[in-house]
């Protein structure tokens, strides 16, 4: 079988979501900062005095002159005693500037850009990641600060270039063009300077939008699908090397894993519901498949970090365009008439119905591509939810009865959980395959089969 247009897949799919932001998780940092804001206090705002960073002792700084800015401080026993669930789902879901295993925060490589700065390359352990706080920084990087794990800049141009010690973290809210938008900040020598979020190309849909950055790193995500495609090419290079030294003979190794879950999308999706043709879009089908079905069962090892690759939109916005792509461009002759101008169907009809289906055309991919997102994702935040009501039952540890006893049925449900979500990392990539190659064979079939396009569905 050929494997090439697998590796394309991943490397297409690696490239776009280094250059698309993560419109989604910024939403949800958002979201979890508006949260704070209306409790009365700062999304992250513990505040460092720079001489002890190993013990961790905070210090206030000198109090903002900005009316609607909690002051970013946090006493060590606010910081680490107060639980809150929502803010650590969104913490575990969303794509950061560092890979995160437990309270230990490992850094990544940053690449970014400024246009009135330059390039900018470096290790996010420049921040001096804190590993108690959801992998904020104590310093700030030529002009560039890590925020709950994200990169974000400083956009004072009077701000110092090189390596500086900041304050904590702060948020507010403000009026941008008739909507409230929460602004993060950051205690620099008593002052609080708002923060610069990545440029996203959401159109502002997520409240993103191009700012004076853009981040090109390798983040969280980025890394996870490196590390499934290493063990994918490592596993499909192995069998394709014994099928070359001993043709027919019997699977050995993870030949009788992969065998038949290949022969079955060949003989239960491909040639069903593509026809004769289905041995050129095998690769494409095959790749889907296993992309999509690695990356799920990654996400949901615990001590590996967890990461929710398919559970970012940036990442299922672009296989579903790559499958957009495909289908269109192999769409023959009789596709299109039947999209543009059915024949048969009176006039009048036709200018209702044609504005439909061209209109279904973008409703595919869109729906490819929210139908994983949405269901890995809410799979993630479940699993914390259930997790998270021992420490909301225990307060914090302050009632270990009560923290004891909501641990069994923590475990029990978290456990339940975890078997659906096994069940869900196979039926959404096998889903998502499904519809391409019913999708595939709506655009080409042949005249003579008078089957809807959407028969398939």
């Amino acid at each position: 079988m050929k494997l090439k247009l697998y590796f394309l897949l991943i490397i297409l799919a690696l490239g776009a979501k280094i250059h698309a932001q993560n419109a989604d998780n910024q939403h949800y940092h958002d979201l979890a900062q508006q949260h704070d804001d209306h409790s009365g206090h700062s999304h992250e705002g513990h505040n460092h005095d720079g001489h002890d960073h190993s013990g961790h002792d905070h210090a206030a700084p000198a109090a903002t002159s900005e009316p609607n800015v909690a002051p970013a401080a946090h006493s060590e026993q606010e910081a680490h005693g107060e639980f809150d669930a929502k803010e650590t789902a969104f913490h575990h879901i969303s794509d950061l500037n560092v890979y995160s295993i437990g309270p230990w925060n490992f850094p990544l490589p940053c690449i970014l850009y400024a246009p009135d700065q330059g390039w900018s390359f470096f290790s996010s352990s420049k921040f001096g990641i804190d590993d108690h706080h959801h992998g904020s920084g104590h310093y700030a990087y030529d002009r560039y600060v890590l925020n709950m794990g994200r990169v974000m800049r400083v956009t004072d141009p009077t701000f110092p270039m090189g390596k500086v010690e900041i304050g904590g973290f702060g948020s507010e809210e403000k009026e941008m063009n008739g909507k409230k938008k929460s602004v993060d900040l950051v205690s620099f020598q008593g002052r609080m300077l708002p923060l610069d979020k990545a440029s996203t190309a959401d159109g502002g849909l997520f409240d993103g939008g191009i700012t004076s950055f853009y981040d090109f790193s390798i983040s969280k995500n980025v890394l996870a699908m490196l590390l499934v495609m290493a063990l994918l090419a490592w596993v499909f290079f192995s069998m394709a090397r014994h099928y070359k030294k001993a043709p027919g003979t019997a699977p050995v190794g993870a030949q009788k894993l992969f065998e038949p879950i290949i022969l079955f999308l060949q003989d239960e999706v491909a040639k069903p519901f593509i026809g004769p043709k289905y041995t050129q879009y095998m690769p494409l089908l095959l790749s889907l498949f296993f992309f999509v079905l690695g990356l799920n069962l990654f996400g949901q090892i615990p001590f590996l970090g967890g990461a929710n690759v398919t559970g970012n939109l940036a990442v299922t916005m672009v296989l579903a365009v790559l499958v957009f792509i495909v289908v269109n461009l192999k769409g023959n002759r009789h596709y299109w008439q039947h999209i543009l101008w059915m024949p048969g169907v009176p006039a009048g009809v036709k200018t209702i119905i044609t504005p439909i289906e061209i209109l279904g055309i973008f409703i595919k991919p869109v729906t490819l591509m929210l139908r994983l997102f949405a269901n890995i994702t809410a799979g993630h935040i479940v699993i914390i939810i259930f997790i998270s009501l021992i420490f909301i039952f225990g307060k914090s540890g302050e009632n270990v009865g009560a923290a004891s006893g909501a641990a069994v049925g923590s475990i029990l449900l978290t456990l339940f959980m975890m078997t659906i979500e096994l069940l869900v990392a196979f039926i959404q990539a096998y889903v998502f395959t499904l519809l391409t190659a019913s999708y595939i064979g709506a655009a080409t079939e042949e005249h003579h089969d008078h089957g809807h396009e959407d028969a398939h569905h």
